[in-house]
């Protein structure tokens, strides 16, 4: 019984963490002022998200069912490896494509290397 309790509890404890980084990442998509920024809220906090109910999830039928799943846990490796990945490529590209900042942005690190990238391929 008191394992019962306490495997629940685990379950609890990673589905509501999982739910305030999900709801964290909603209010950054409202709230934050450009395309940058909420790249980030979107890829950070929502894969965190995502990850922690996935191992409530598995905890959930590990513990509790007894079913031991390791597909489960290949998602959360593929989610860790591929959020943060695509939100960098998506607003790396956003920036290429010529997306301007917040007005706000005090500095831009990423426009001295696009202009090195240019020059030494010849592009104005």
């Amino acid at each position: 019984m008191i394992v019962t309790i306490l495997a629940n509890s685990l379950v609890v404890f990673f589905i509501s963490v999982g739910l305030i980084f999900i709801i964290v990442t909603a209010i950054g998509l409202y709230r934050l002022p450009d395309l940058y920024t909420r790249a980030h809220a979107a890829s950070k906090s929502a894969t965190l998200g995502v990850m922690c109910i996935l191992i409530g999830v598995f905890f959930h039928f590990w513990l509790i069912e007894g079913h031991f799943n390791a597909r489960i846990l290949l998602g959360v490796l593929f989610i860790f490896i591929t959020g943060p990945v695509g939100g960098h490529i998506m607003s790396r590209s956003s920036y290429i494509a010529g997306v301007k900042p917040w007005k706000g942005t005090v500095h831009d690190d990423l426009k001295e290397e696009i202009n090195r990238m240019k020059k030494e391929q010849g592009i104005k």
